[in-house]
């Protein structure tokens, strides 16, 4: 009996510790979120340079001052800005847009993707971007390398209609092309304050001051009037 009564303490240590063990890891892991978590309720973004707060490049206003609309914003359901030869319009919402977003690894967009038309193959370098579909369709896609052999990647992708939802993890090239016939319209939102936005093609054929035509030729394995074609379509 005393050795029975002594197996099964052991074994209810062995599990609290084990218990112990994985609620700590997963409460401690970098992975938990990306921006740092903040140490106040609020800190509502404002142009005060006599304020003393300075948290995420950006000025704590006095949280007494907040009010409902630093953490309202109005005109998601309306086009936003055109980029130009693109084929596709956004609105993006942000800490500037929305003060009271400041410190909490908030960013968020919405955008139209007119027919047949391509958002560049593009990263965001710090968030993940969660997708979804209000109208349309829209083929969606990430690269992931390929651990067995880095020359090559694998292609994770979707065809979306209205409804649908598609995570693309933090860092890797992704495209989003509307098949369809008529506009899609999706929403965006990243885990992050400033995810970035670095476009491939336009951060290689474009960059200031210019990268030397013969690494180009080589890298992508083109002469260089083929590279100059390539410098004039993406600056």
């Amino acid at each position: 009996k005393n050795t029975q009564l002594i197996q099964n303490i052991t074994m209810r240590m062995w599990w609290l510790i084990t218990t112990i063990a994985i609620t700590s890891f997963i409460c401690n892991s970098p992975a938990y979120a990306y921006d740092n978590n903040p140490l106040q309720d609020i800190c509502v973004a404002v142009n005060d340079s006599q304020a003393s707060v300075f948290v995420n490049g950006k000025i704590c206003k006095d949280p007494k001052l907040a009010t409902a609309n630093d953490f309202y914003f109005s005109g998601h359901n309306v086009s936003g800005d055109v980029v130009p030869g693109l084929g596709f319009v956004s609105t993006l919402v942000d800490v500037n847009k929305m003060p009271g977003l400041n410190t909490l690894g908030m960013f968020f967009g919405r955008t139209e993707l007119e027919p047949q038309r391509l958002a560049p193959l593009h990263m965001h370098p710090r968030a993940t971007e969660l997708i979804t579909v209000l109208e349309g369709t829209l083929y969606i896609g990430f690269l992931v390398p390929d651990a067995a052999n880095f020359f090559k990647s694998r292609l994770f992708s979707k065809i979306l209609n209205h409804g649908d939802v598609f995570v693309i993890p933090k860092g890797l090239i992704h495209i989003q092309y509307n098949m369809g016939n008529k506009k899609a319209t999706y929403l965006s939102f990243f885990n992050s304050q400033n995810p970035g936005f670095v476009i491939i093609a336009n951060s290689i054929f474009a960059s200031n001051p210019p990268i030397s035509d013969d690494v180009l030729a080589k890298g992508f394995q083109l002469n260089k009037t083929e590279i100059a074609v390539l410098r004039k379509k993406f600056s």
